[in-house]
């Protein structure tokens, strides 16, 4: 069985709409995933610089020059 060119025309239209939910859903999704990413990310970052003012502390302490 042979497609004509309206099965064609009709088949990429179809592609073409799946295609635009496809990309609009995941950019609904990403851009709210990206803001909690980058939230968490500043939130380790933070933890981390505190993680190390603590060690340098107590590296310190450790070595007698409180």
């Amino acid at each position: 069985m042979a497609l004509d060119e309206n099965d064609k025309q009709w088949i990429d239209e179809r592609l073409e709409a799946m295609e635009t939910r496809l990309l609009r859903a995941f950019h609904e999704w990403a851009s709210p995933a990206d803001a909690k990413v980058r939230s968490h990310s500043a939130g380790l970052h933070a933890l981390d610089l505190e993680i190390e003012a603590l060690k340098n502390r107590v590296e310190r302490l450790e070595h007698g020059k409180a």
